[in-house]
C-alpha cells in the first residue's frame, strides 16, 4: 500500500505543492500510526512553503517536505493504550498532516469524543490551541474589555468564544462582510472598513493581536496604560513589543505549544456545545494549492480543512 501526500517541493508560490507517493511509515515504540482523515490548513503552512520564518529555516535541507501540523484521524493499528479504530487528534510538530498516514508520538495525541466530528477536531491543534493559550498569556479575566484583531479568522473566531466563556466583554475587528458573523459569536464587531479600529474602541484592558505589523501597532492606541497585550505573529512581535513599551504598556509575544491537556479542554467545550467552529472550506488533498491561495488571501472566515482520501 502507498501513502499519498502533498509536499512542498521548493520554496515559492502555492504551485510548488505537488502530490507524491511514499511508503506507509513504520512507527517507533513510542509512536502511533495514524490514518489521517482531515488536516488543518494554517497561515504557518503557507509561510513555510513561501520560504519564510522559522518553519522554512528548519526544513530548507529536507525538501520535498510534507506540511500539516493539525491532524485528525483514526489509529491504524494497536499501539499500547491506543487501539486500532480510536479517533484521535494531535499537533504534529514534525508536520506530515497533508498525507494519508503518519507516525505520531503517543504523547501528542488526544482522543476525540464521539460527538465531535473529526473535521471539527482538526481545527484545534493550531488555531484552537493558539486561541486558548493567547488568552491564558494575557490573563483574560471576568469583566475585562478585550479587543481581538482579525476576529473572523481561524484563531479569532475561537478566541472570541473562549473570552466570552471567561466572562470578558469582547470587541473584534473584521471586514464589513463579517460583521454579522463576528456578532453572532458574542463580540461587538468593529468594522475596519468604516474607520480605523483605534478610532472606534478605547480603554481596552487586553489586546489580542492576531495581525501584527501596522495594524497591530496602531491598535495599541486602544489599550489602557495598565493594559496587557499579547501579539501572535512572530515576524513583527519585536516591533509591537517595543511600540507598546514606548506607550508604557506591557506586551509580549507567544508561540503556541503542543498540549494534549489543552486539546482536551477544547474538545470538551465542543462536546458540550460551548464552542461553535466554522469551516469556510473543505478541499480534497489534490486541491491543496487552492487551499493555500485561500489562506494567503487573508479573507477566510473560520478555518480551511483538507480532506485526505481514504
Amino acid at each position: 500500500m502507498a501513502n499519498l501526500q502533498l509536499a512542498i517541493t521548493a520554496f515559492g508560490g502555492p504551485e510548488t505543492l505537488k502530490l507524491q507517493t511514499t511508503d506507509i511509515p513504520v512507527p517507533a515504540d513510542n509512536q502511533v500510526l495514524v490514518k489521517v482523515a482531515y488536516a488543518g490548513v494554517n497561515p504557518i503552512d503557507a509561510k513555510t512553503r513561501a520560504g519564510l520564518g522559522w518553519g522554512a529555516e528548519k526544513i530548507k535541507d529536507s525538501l520535498p517536505w510534507v506540511p500539516g501540523f493539525d491532524v485528525a484521524g483514526i489509529v491504524a493499528r494497536d499501539a499500547g493504550e491506543f487501539k486500532a479504530g480510536d479517533r484521535v487528534v494531535g499537533r504534529i510538530v514534525e508536520g506530515g498532516g497533508y498525507g494519508q498516514y503518519l507516525c505520531a508520538d503517543k504523547s501528542a495525541l488526544a482522543r476525540v469524543p464521539d460527538s465531535v466530528p473529526l473535521e471539527i477536531a482538526a481545527t484545534f491543534p493550531v488555531a484552537g490551541l493558539t486561541a486558548l493559550q493567547v488568552l491564558e498569556h494575557a490573563d483574560v479575566r471576568h469583566q475585562d474589555r478585550v479587543l481581538i484583531l482579525a476576529g473572523a479568522g481561524g484563531v479569532g473566531h475561537i478566541a472570541i468564544q473562549l473570552a466570552n466563556i471567561n466572562g470578558a466583554t469582547v470587541y473584534a475587528s473584521c471586514s464589513t462582510a463579517n460583521v454579522d458573523f463576528v456578532s453572532s459569536l458574542g463580540a461587538e464587531a468593529v468594522d475596519y472598513h468604516k474607520a480605523p479600529v483605534e478610532e472606534q474602541v478605547k480603554d481596552i484592558d487586553v489586546l489580542i493581536d492576531l495581525m501584527g505589523g501596522d495594524v497591530g501597532e496602531a491598535a495599541l492606541q486602544c489599550v489602557k496604560p495598565s493594559g496587557r497585550v499579547v501579539t501572535v505573529p512572530t515576524i513583527t512581535a519585536p516591533r509591537i513589543i517595543e511600540a507598546a513599551k514606548q506607550r508604557g504598556i506591557e506586551a509580549k509575544g507567544m508561540l503556541v505549544q503542543p498540549s494534549v491537556e489543552d486539546l482536551d479542554v477544547l474538545l470538551h467545550a465542543a462536546d458540550e456545545g460551548k464552542l461553535r467552529i466554522t469551516i469556510s472550506a473543505t478541499y480534497p488533498l489534490k486541491q491543496g494549492v487552492q487551499a493555500h491561495k485561500d489562506i494567503e488571501s487573508g479573507r477566510t472566515r473560520g478555518k480551511i480543512i483538507l480532506e485526505i482520501p481514504q
